[in-house]
């Protein structure tokens, strides 16, 4: 199973090991984004971000208050690094309703222009640097969005 990280996680495995489990960075996020998760293994209190819930809102408070290192220090949003978010187009208005403008994705993305940007000036796309903060996915009308964890981190690439 995947799990979103916050901000400035190590890559998976590194980050099961280095991870105390110890609860500081949800503590240290002031919106309630970082959660510790509840299941069995290795992952039992380790911090997950569910977008569809509470996005992170990439206020960088979790890196500095992790005591062990999983969490490297972040210094710009744009170095989040967390995950990508992907549009499914069958169910983005956008996409499946001619005459339609939802362009809410686009206008809450912290790294709007960038993040999710605009392919042909009105249907939303996502942009090189998406860091999967998950704004997009918890702000869509329809459910079309979606934040998948970094997959070149979840293999160690990061």
């Amino acid at each position: 199973m995947s799990f979103l990280r916050p901000p400035g996680a190590l890559p998976e495995s590194a980050f099961l090991k280095t991870c105390i489990h110890c609860g500081q960075c949800a503590a240290a996020c002031p919106y309630g984004s970082v959660r510790m998760l509840e299941t069995f293994g290795p992952e039992r209190h380790t911090p997950e971000i569910r977008p569809s819930e509470i996005p992170c809102w990439l206020c960088m408070k979790c890196p500095p208050a992790c005591p062990s290192g999983a969490l490297r220090p972040v210094a710009a949003m744009k170095e989040a690094n967390m995950g990508r978010a992907v549009i499914f187009k069958d169910r983005c208005l956008n996409w499946i309703e001619s005459g339609t403008m939802c362009m809410t994705c686009y206008d809450r993305c912290p790294l709007r222009g960038e993040g999710m940007v605009l392919d042909m000036g009105y249907v939303p796309a996502v942009g090189e640097s998406c860091v999967g903060c998950g704004m997009c996915e918890y702000v869509c009308p329809k459910n079309a969005v979606a934040v998948v964890p970094d997959v070149q981190k979840k293999r160690g690439k990061a």
